[in-house]
């Protein structure tokens, strides 16, 4: 690296698209965390940068659910009462009391590893399970793991295609905004919504990913009544995603 510069076979690197490196798994030794921080510390515009990188994490989730912290990013009190209003109850495993009732009611909540994608939240029975082994381990295991009060969402009865053919069952849905986010240093430049992606999934599975094989890509409609179609009276009830 020359004067901030990213150099790959003498030509600058302008940006840097971080397709891997979400998981412990891609850094398996010191070299590729020494190629991380080069590319921290370079020019190259980073997609996501590393600080972007863990505001997307579910620790970070946890501690902006903690009283006061919303009050440090923004100024706005009723923003930050509606944000309050969307979060789910979030607590690490420093809580002895809320690992208590995790313990006993483990229906009632979620354990998530910092990891990205889906297949990896412990539910129920393997919940309790974890959660006794952890407390035995103690150390740094604990803090690899935060709680979450489990959602219970509505469920509707979709029309559903994979592989060409199409069925019918009981689903729910989850719907996330994307954002394009660009900054020099304290400057931002844009920051503004670019859409959204639509996850549906059948209600009996506890995971959502597209990609892990547990979910469909969906799309909305956004109306203010319940849809009623033809012969079968399918019900598509979406209030849950009109805001």
């Amino acid at each position: 690296m020359e004067k901030g510069l990213l150099l790959l076979d003498g030509r600058i690197v302008a940006v840097v698209y971080f397709r891997a490196g979400y998981a412990l798994t891609d850094y398996p030794s010191e070299a590729e965390w020494r190629a991380r921080l080069l590319m921290e510390q370079s020019s190259a515009v980073k997609c996501p940068s590393i600080a972007y990188h863990l505001v997307g994490t579910k620790k970070i989730q946890q501690e902006l659910a903690k009283p006061n912290v919303l009050e440090r990013f923004l100024d706005n009190k009723e923003d930050i009462a509606k944000l309050r209003k969307s979060f789910a109850g979030l607590w690490s495993l420093d809580n002895e009391e809320i690992v208590k009732s995790a313990i006993e009611k483990p229906d009632l909540f979620v354990l998530k590893p910092q990891r990205e994608g889906g297949g990896n939240n412990i539910y129920g029975h393997d919940l309790r399970d974890t959660l006794i082994k952890l407390q035995k381990e103690q150390g740094e295991s604990l803090a690899a793991y935060i709680l979450m009060q489990r959602i219970f969402p509505k469920a509707s009865l979709t029309a559903l295609v994979r592989d060409g053919d199409w069925f019918e069952d009981l689903t729910i849905s989850e719907l996330g905004i994307y954002g394009a986010y660009l900054r020099n240093k304290d400057k931002v430049i844009l920051n503004n919504q670019s859409g959204y992606l639509m996850r549906t999934k059948v209600s009996s599975s506890n995971e959502g990913g597209v990609a892990a094989g547990f979910a469909v890509l969906d799309s909305m409609l956004l109306t203010d009544e319940v849809i009623i179609t033809h012969k079968k009276s399918l019900f598509l009830n979406l209030d849950h995603l009109i805001t």
